[in-house]
């Protein structure tokens, strides 16, 4: 723990008090949960910045989406409205954030809906699609609000939140004792030179329960660099310098990525979510200005890509990805549809 995080502590211990009661209350039921009747699925971290849960979002709505009318529920983190929204054909990453938008853009049956509370946004969600069959909630491991019937909880590889301390010392919103609520926990983000020795090492450190199942995923990267015009393959960027752009909390996986296709970059970071304005695309042309014509390619990620680049005309690229389960996929995905 480095100095600044040592004079923190005493009031990660504050922190850690309040949050604790706040659990125990709901725990004993003096603080109440609300159930709903259809089958419910968190998927949620211990910790603030990213540990995949979006593409674990779509890894579960491409498991289902055949079979099952399902919705995602998400507060909408970064939206400039406010209350309950269901998102339509007119809908914007200002109106529902950016990827509760990027969910709508790709999966044409889902539902979308964001709300700040969300017992209200259940309640609105299911008044206006009586139908639905599954619901998944998105970001929600905090909001006790709502019990749902089942909850994964993601840990990155390389900050596990067994190895975190409370805010404002570390970066976990709650205990770590928090892990017990959930009946899948998975390591995400790990490296591709995970083995055996490394997994059952990691296993003993978090210690399930018994009633808990432990699986490991990675993030895969796509093969092509795609926006609304076309692909282009990553071979074709080797050696050549990009303008790489990135408003995620941890782009490192991503720029590792690049690195190892030999692709050279100067990388823009902006916060978490953040919107870019018209002083950040001069800066960004600016940048384009010094580039020849075949430098001229920027690389994002598709939630910024989707947030501030849509409808603007530069040459801006997504590069996908998605959430692999290792070696255990059919046991998780078993496990999940014996659930719903």
């Amino acid at each position: 723990m480095n100095s600044l995080r040592k004079i923190l502590f005493p009031f990660a211990l504050i922190y850690g008090l309040i949050t604790s009661i706040r659990n125990l209350a709901f725990d004993i039921g003096f603080l109440r949960s609300r159930t709903f009747d259809v089958p419910t699925i968190v998927v949620g971290n211990l910790s603030v910045g990213g540990t995949g849960k979006s593409p674990m979002i779509e890894y579960l709505v491409g498991l289902f989406q055949e079979k099952y009318k399902m919705a995602v529920l998400s507060r909408g983190y970064g939206r400039k409205t406010k209350g309950f929204l269901l998102a339509n054909q007119t809908s914007t990453a200002k109106d529902v954030g950016d990827e509760p938008y990027q969910f709508h853009r790709k999966f044409q049956d889902l539902e979308i809906a964001v709300d700040e509370k969300r017992v209200r946004g259940m309640e609105k969600l299911l008044n206006a699609k009586p139908e639905l069959d599954l619901v998944l909630l998105d970001d929600a491991y905090q909001h006790r609000y709502v019990k749902a019937g089942c909850y994964i909880l993601l840990t990155s590889f390389d900050k596990l939140y067994i190895n975190d301390f409370m805010l404002p010392a570390g970066n976990l919103r709650e205990p770590r004792s928090g892990s017990k609520r959930a009946q899948i926990i998975i390591v995400s983000k790990c490296p591709d030179h995970l083995n055996a020795a490394m997994r059952d090492e990691i296993e003993k450190k978090i210690n399930p329960n018994s009633n808990q199942k432990l699986f490991f995923s990675r993030i895969a990267y796509d093969a092509a660099i795609i926006n609304n015009k076309g692909r282009k393959s990553l071979e074709e960027l080797k050696n050549r310098k990009v303008l790489l752009i990135t408003g995620i909390a941890d782009p490192s996986p991503m720029e590792d990525f690049l690195k190892r296709k030999l692709i050279s970059f100067e990388h823009l970071k902006y916060g978490d979510h953040q919107f870019i304005g018209e002083a950040e695309l001069l800066d960004i042309r600016r940048k384009l200005s010094g580039l020849t014509e075949e430098e001229k390619i920027i690389i994002t990620t598709e939630k910024d890509y989707v947030r501030n680049f849509i409808d603007i005309e530069l040459p801006v690229f997504y590069l996908p990805i998605k959430t692999e389960i290792i070696e255990d996929s059919k046991i998780f995905n078993d496990l999940i549809q014996n659930y719903v």
